[in-house]
């Protein structure tokens, strides 16, 4: 199994190679090793992200997303050319060879396993059938939960001054690239 997940140390992203029974995940750039529960990985079925607590994870194809729209747009924008210039079967042509491509991609590429809150990505495992895909629901209910975690940190510093710490916010940026705020992992 291959992983890519943000450290809740150094909050770099970082990727791992696990073999089958590892007993942590380890951060190749501050060294934090992450315990990994016995539970976790059951028969090669991952049933909660090793790199945070959350047992939310959702499945999509593991491909770059903005490569799959800039086809689409590239697609589109030739086939308006050669409709400008009145050839209509290349414009059509155009268009279902930029749908072959995008059909071609989907049977071909591979699926991935990520998670909600931390956006963790695993790959090449054995069975995925225990999740389901994209939830914007949970998605919404991991964004609401960072922001309020945020907003709490933003009002602490009245409590640190009287001699009380506040928890540290931070925003990380995912695996796929998006920042997310999070009150400290």
């Amino acid at each position: 199994m291959k992983i890519n997940f943000a450290c809740p140390r150094c909050e770099r992203s970082g990727r791992a190679e696990m073999a089958a029974g590892a007993g942590a995940l380890v951060c190749p750039h501050c060294g934090l090793e992450l315990a990994i529960p016995p539970a976790a990985i059951e028969n090669g079925e991952l049933h909660h992200c090793l790199a945070c607590p959350s047992v939310d994870l959702f499945i999509r194809k593991d491909f770059p997303q903005r490569l799959g729209v800039t086809i689409v747009i590239l697609g589109f924008a030739i086939s308006c050319f050669m409709w400008w210039n009145y050839w209509l079967y290349a414009t059509f042509g155009v268009l279902f060879a930029t749908a072959l491509i995008d059909v071609l991609l989907f049977a071909l590429v591979g699926d991935a396993l990520v998670c909600y809150r931390c956006g963790a990505e695993y790959r090449q495992l054995e069975s995925m059938a225990a999740h389901g895909p994209f939830n914007l629901d949970t998605h919404e209910r991991y964004r609401q939960q960072a922001a309020r975690l945020s907003q709490t940190a933003a009002l602490q510093p009245t409590a640190a001054s009287q001699g009380a710490t506040a928890p540290k916010a931070t925003a990380h940026t995912s695996v796929s690239g998006e920042r997310s705020a999070s009150a400290g992992r």
